[in-house]
């Protein structure tokens, strides 16, 4: 499966070159043989400390960002040349994307092997939880030359030349955080309270742990103006709390939270009613600052690539703002039209799929609620990204899994699908069946043997 990955993935190239009228060189076969070479060193990794993990899970992950990487390398040639109003031209960042594999390669081996059972991880949930919620927060409450505002969000924390996103790790951090206390509470969340319309509602004193976390994702939307991040972070929390208890009240009284917090936000900042309104007609506000500039540029090109596409290096993608990260699936959209956008839904669905399937398998609670979160969470976070260029909900600004370029995105997905592995792992793994004791004959089988007592 990895080398089918390798092939369509080598084949794409060769089509953004034709159509971009470019001459074939040895180049683009190294290239796709350095690329199965580098996920034929996960493969073995993962043969090596997880031999029973899911075979399909890696496939799907080396697919996806094989297509992300042949996407921005297109989105390079489109914008080759291209000089900006300060006087700066267009980088090129294929080749760093491939680098940031390289290195979320290197981290999911190095999770692999130093994470031998998923369990370990329960014992640091708390500590993990602190973590989280600082890494989630910290961009909001720094200075700017630190923590600067791109794209109107404030998520960024810059380390000299490099930029970070501490909430692609915190999402992690904080679902093995819920987990391990989901696990450990269970009983508090389960205890019924009033029937009303048919549901168990539970008591007002066990909805601290929601309102916690209805006021952090308050707080992520108004600090760092980040919409995307706060509905990933607490949709998974229902989530998880769904699956702990398998009652849909957590589920209502959580998106009622989320919808109240949500319509405050909307009177009280600009922000998020600029979003709204770019939601509901991009095309009236297309010539607007801030406006439907971006959504309307990213309905044309889906519109353009109709049911077939327009062909890999074919399409207009220097038409549409931030076209390598937040639109990345509008550019797919165009150049491979909706029977090929499917496609790329479905791989997704497929790795989801898997990693719930391994999720419900294992033995332990612990691993079923994360693995259910991991899988949930990349999910969700497509839904988002592709209802936001879709108009389907209001642009958000998160990255597409495995596909966008960004490192922090990258690096934290591979630890995630590592973690991932390791739970299939667990549960596809063979029991180990305790050899049997020898039975002590009973008592009246045994011989009597006469002892005569020393003079």
């Amino acid at each position: 499966m990895l080398s089918f990955a390798a092939g369509l993935v080598t084949l794409a190239l060769i089509l953004v070159e034709l159509n971009q009228e470019r001459s074939l060189s040895l180049r683009i076969l190294y290239l796709g043989l350095a690329y199965l070479g580098l996920f034929a060193c996960a493969h073995l990794a993962v043969r090596r400390w997880a031999p029973y993990a899911d075979p399909a899970i890696l496939p799907c992950v080396a697919l996806l960002n094989g297509l992300g990487l042949v996407v921005i390398h297109r989105i390079d040639l489109a914008l080759e040349g291209t000089v900006f109003p300060d006087g700066s031209t267009w980088d090129p960042v294929a080749f760093k994307q491939v680098i940031w594999t390289g290195i979320g390669l290197l981290l999911f081996a190095a999770t692999l092997k130093f994470l031998p059972d998923h369990r370990m991880l329960a014992r640091f949930g708390y500590t993990f939880g602190l973590v989280g919620l600082v890494a989630l927060l910290l961009p909001g409450v720094l200075p700017g030359f630190i923590a600067p505002t791109i794209n109107g969000a404030k998520i960024w924390l810059r380390i000299g030349p490099l930029s970070i996103q501490p909430g692609e790790f915190a999402k992690i951090l904080l679902m093995v955080f819920f987990a391990a206390f989901l696990v450990s509470k269970r009983d508090l969340f389960t205890v019924a309270g009033r029937r009303f319309l048919g549901m168990d509602l539970p008591r007002a004193r066990d909805l601290g742990p929601l309102f916690a976390a209805w006021g952090v994702t308050v707080a992520v939307m108004v600090l760092q103006k980040d919409l995307g991040s706060s509905l990933l972070f607490f949709g998974i929390v229902l989530v998880l709390l769904y699956i702990a208890t398998e009652r849909a009240a957590w589920v209502v009284l959580g998106l009622g939270l989320f919808s109240g917090g949500a319509i405050i936000a909307w009177k009280l900042f600009t922000h998020v009613q600029q979003r709204v309104a770019n939601w509901q007609d991009p095309i009236a506000r297309y010539d607007v600052v801030g406006g439907g500039y971006q959504i309307s540029q990213s309905l044309f090109a889906l519109a353009t690539g109709g049911i077939g596409g327009a062909g890999l290096g074919a399409g207009r993608p220097e038409m549409i703002p931030e076209s390598n990260t937040d639109f990345i699936t509008a550019v797919i959209g165009e150049e491979l039209g909706f029977i090929g956008f499917a496609a790329l839904l479905l791989v997704y669905m497929i790795f989801a799929l898997r990693g719930l399937r391994g999720a419900i398998s294992v033995r332990d609670s612990f691993g079923k609620l994360l693995g259910g979160g991991l899988a949930f969470a990349v999910c969700f976070q497509v839904f988002i990204v592709v209802g936001g260029i879709t108009k389907l909900i209001p642009m958000t600004g998160i990255t597409a899994p495995f596909l966008s370029y960004g490192g922090s995105s990258l690096l934290a997905n591979y630890i995630l699908v590592a973690l991932l592995l390791r739970i299939s792992a667990a549960a596809r793994a063979p029991q180990r069946i305790a050899k049997p004791k020898p039975q002590q004959p009973a008592i009246a089988d045994q011989h009597t043997v006469m002892v005569e007592r020393p003079k």
